[in-house]
């Protein structure tokens, strides 16, 4: 038998045509972990929503002990997994060449297995304030360039960075994004680690930094073709197995786009 799984909150909470002559679960009202102890052999299950919905699975599943199939259908609005692998949209696409030994960030008191990467700054920023939109009753679609380049001439200041990578440390001042990276996008299309290959055994850690608002603006648009890393003297992108990033002043962080507020530092094992 074949089941389907679907958040109902993804895709701005409009139902994928995909789903309109099937019956599904809602993925917001099961045990996953029992829901999946209690397959029998040969049955199926196809997850249905965008890159939280594949987070939430990894997050709340024994992977390493699937004893079934698992499909994702992408119906969400971000879909970065999506275009890392170059599928198309109207696939069932097999997850298990993808989500086996991926790595693990510690912050705040959680642990936790990311598919796409961690966003600590700016980008971390842009998910707190729309989740306060959605929390005050915004029902349209988030605009997450326009949230970014407000914060970037207003509302956001730039930290200083302090991050080991297995073991080598570096001061990065003026950092308006430290993220680390399984794969090459985040936040809904942006390239922010073009030369990352999730099938590598390393992360990426990009930084982002300049002084200057309007050079921090002028640039940020080159970030969603990956152009960025050209600008050498703004970007450093180092690859390693173990990372440690620390602000000088907390501030947000996002995990495959779920947002943890109030976060000093985070450390990613691969």
């Amino acid at each position: 038998m074949k089941y389907y799984l679907y958040n109902p909150k993804s895709n701005n909470g409009i139902l994928p045509e995909y789903l309109k002559d099937k019956k599904y679960e809602d993925a917001t009202k099961i045990d996953y972990q029992k829901f999946f102890d209690s397959l029998k052999k040969g049955d199926e299950v196809v997850l249905v929503g965008g890159d939280g919905t594949i987070n939430y699975f990894i997050n709340h599943v024994d992977v390493e002990k699937l004893k079934n199939k698992v499909y994702f259908k992408p119906a969400g609005t971000g879909n970065d997994f999506l275009r890392d692998i170059e599928r198309k949209a109207d696939e069932e696409i097999d997850l298990d060449p993808f989500i086996h030994d991926l790595p693990t960030v510690k912050v705040n008191g959680i642990t936790a297995k990311f598919i796409n990467g961690i966003g600590y700054g700016i980008d971390g920023y842009c998910c707190e304030t729309a989740d306060k939109m959605k929390a005050d009753g915004y029902e349209g679609e988030i605009d997450y360039a326009g949230i970014a380049i407000k914060g970037l001439l207003f509302h956001f200041k730039p930290k200083t960075a302090t991050v080991t990578v297995d073991g080598k440390e570096y001061i990065f001042k003026k950092t308006w994004i430290a993220a680390t990276m399984k794969g090459r996008f985040y936040g809904g299309g942006m390239m922010i680690a073009p030369a990352q290959d999730r099938k590598d055994k390393t992360v990426s850690l990009v930084t982002y930094m300049t002084g200057s608002k309007l050079k921090a603006l002028i640039s940020f648009p080159s970030i969603f073709k990956g152009e960025h890393v050209k600008k050498e003297k703004m970007v450093k992108v180092i690859t390693g197995k173990k990372i440690k990033v620390s602000f000088d002043v907390p501030c947000a962080l996002q995990i495959d786009g779920d947002t943890v507020l109030n976060v000093k530092e985070y450390e990613v094992i691969a």
